[in-house]
């Protein structure tokens, strides 16, 4: 099965490319979209099959073997996140398509969108499957050049300031990590990572917590990690809604998985868990506290996005199989739930006018299904029983306390009061956007327009998106939105077997025996 393997690279970039030329033919494009994102599905929940039953699966690109060629490894952390990341951007894409039919593709020039948008998806799944530090650096420059591109559609003003912030901010961590890549050839003579296993145990201490240090910062900013997430809420939510949302749900998520995958697999020891343990608890709260501050959904969500990450590295830093299963657990569960949350948002946009808490009201009686599309991820995200959420924060409280540290109490005691203050945060939009009377500029039921149908009888027609005045919401953006909800919802049904799939892959993570033998059967040259 190791042919399945660079599938979820190669086919976005083969659709990427027919869908360029096919540029000015929406409808042709969007049937390509469709098609290569539901077989980058398929594939990747086969690999996460395979991998489960038969460990590591390992593709030599070119038929270069290892250290010399590019190799593309497969294990239960990869495949896990290829599932979900597949997923998220198929159900977006949809929600996408929705959008740019209800607006009639006016503002957003779609012979661009879709090649970009697979290139997007095909960065992030080399990201996942790297077996190389450099072939990683090109997974995060294919995902950003995408990027940059769809942050800055319509290409309105704000739309431009924003995304040459983030250029800017990307471009710095690239070039850190770049030096990073350069400084651990020249110190182990190879990128390869199942190879960087052994050569770099044997350098000095310090050499090896100075590499160790450069690969932290570069992913901690593309983590969006506190210090280092100031650009993000001033970058997201100026991007339309789907955009913002596949980047709230995976582009950071990469960071924190190439986190993962470098401090179990490079550097084990726990030489940096005390400062991956206070960014995690500082991330938290500062995160949350802005959210707080917010009275604007896109910039609360984008808040509690930072917020959340710290839980993630607070499973990394308490350096136990537990931890690390239980982060692993909550990334899958995050990535969910936030790209929900803001796809939520922008429903809640479509059908309010605005994201603007002092301009929403009675969303909960104009549009009850609405209110429940909120509501379900906002409790998930809160971390309220008996949703995922509440099940990876348990697990990472229950990691904390077996720790028994002082510091992983602190942290314990962060991640609570962070809970508390996003439920506070997220009943705050509840209660003013969809709880209390409806604003006086808001448009109600009664604004819907009506058109005759070649049948001659008067049905709702779903208004575009023409300054969001009296629009209905699309079916194509709420059925995504639904499936999204009921698989945040799924993974509360099947909390048991993904928490042991989460527990394999830290142990398999942990031990680094069965990734550096699927590489390298023989043993490392």
């Amino acid at each position: 099965m190791n042919w399945l393997v660079p599938l979820p690279v190669v086919m976005p970039l083969l659709g990427a490319g027919l869908a360029l030329m096919l540029a000015g033919r929406p409808r042709a494009q969007r049937l390509v979209s469709l098609t290569v994102l539901t077989a980058t599905v398929a594939v990747a929940a086969t690999l996460l099959l395979r991998t489960t039953v038969d460990g590591p699966l390992v593709l030599a690109v070119g038929g270069w073997a290892a250290p010399l060629g590019i190799v593309l490894v497969a294990d239960q952390l990869a495949a896990l996140m290829l599932v979900v990341s597949a997923t998220v951007t198929l159900c977006v894409l949809v929600y996408s398509i929705g959008q740019g039919m209800a607006d009639g593709d006016e503002e957003t020039p779609m012979s661009v969108y879709h090649p970009t948008y697979l290139v997007l998806t095909a960065g992030v799944c080399n990201a996942f499957l790297s077996g190389d530090l450099f072939n990683l650096y090109v997974g995060f420059e294919i995902l950003l050049v995408a990027s940059y591109v769809l942050l800055t559609l319509g290409s309105t003003e704000t739309r431009i300031r924003a995304g040459t912030t983030y250029v800017v901010v990307s471009l710095l961590s690239s070039l850190i990590f770049l030096v990073a890549i350069g400084l651990v050839y020249a110190s182990t003579g190879t990128l390869n990572l199942a190879q960087l296993v052994d050569r770099l145990d044997a350098l000095p201490d310090n050499l090896r917590l100075l590499l160790q240090g450069m690969l932290l910062l570069a992913f901690g900013i593309k983590a969006a990690v506190f210090p280092l997430s100031a650009w993000l809420p001033d970058s997201y939510p100026t991007a339309p809604a789907p955009v913002t949302a596949v980047f709230a749900g995976l582009l950071t998520k990469v960071g924190v998985y190439a986190i993962i995958r470098t401090e179990t697999l490079l550097f084990p020891g726990g030489r940096t868990a005390t400062l991956l343990l206070v960014v995690a608890g500082l991330t938290m709260i500062v995160g949350i506290l802005g959210a707080v501050a917010q009275s604007d959904i896109k910039r609360l969500l984008s808040f509690t996005l930072i917020s959340h990450i710290g839980y993630m590295l607070f499973g990394v830093g308490l350096t136990t199989q537990l931890g690390l299963s239980a982060a692993i657990f909550y990334v899958v569960h995050h990535i969910t739930i936030q790209t929900t949350l803001f796809l939520a948002a922008g429903l809640v946009e479509r059908r309010g006018g605005s994201t603007a808490l002092d301009r929403l009201g009675g969303l909960a009686r104009l549009s009850p299904l609405l209110g429940i599309l909120f509501f379900i991820p906002a409790l998930n995200l809160a971390g309220i029983p008996p949703f995922s959420g509440f099940l990876g924060k348990l697990g990472l409280v229950q990691a904390g306390v077996d720790n028994g540290g002082p510091l992983a109490w602190t942290l314990v005691a962060a991640g609570l009061v962070t809970s508390l203050l996003t439920l506070y945060a997220t009943a705050r939009v509840w209660n003013l956007a969809f709880w209390r009377a409806p604003h006086a500029d808001m448009p109600g039921p009664q604004d819907t327009v009506h058109t005759t149908r070649a049948a001659g009888a008067m049905e709702p027609y779903e208004v575009p998106d023409k300054g969001f005045s009296g629009a209905m919401m699309p079916r194509l953006m709420v059925a995504p939105t639904i499936a999204l909800v009921v698989f945040g919802l799924a993974l509360t049904v099947v909390a048991g077997p993904l928490f042991d799939i989460s527990t394999d892959a830290a142990e398999d993570l942990m031990r680094r025996a069965p990734y550096v033998e699927a590489v390298y059967p023989g043993g490392t040259p």
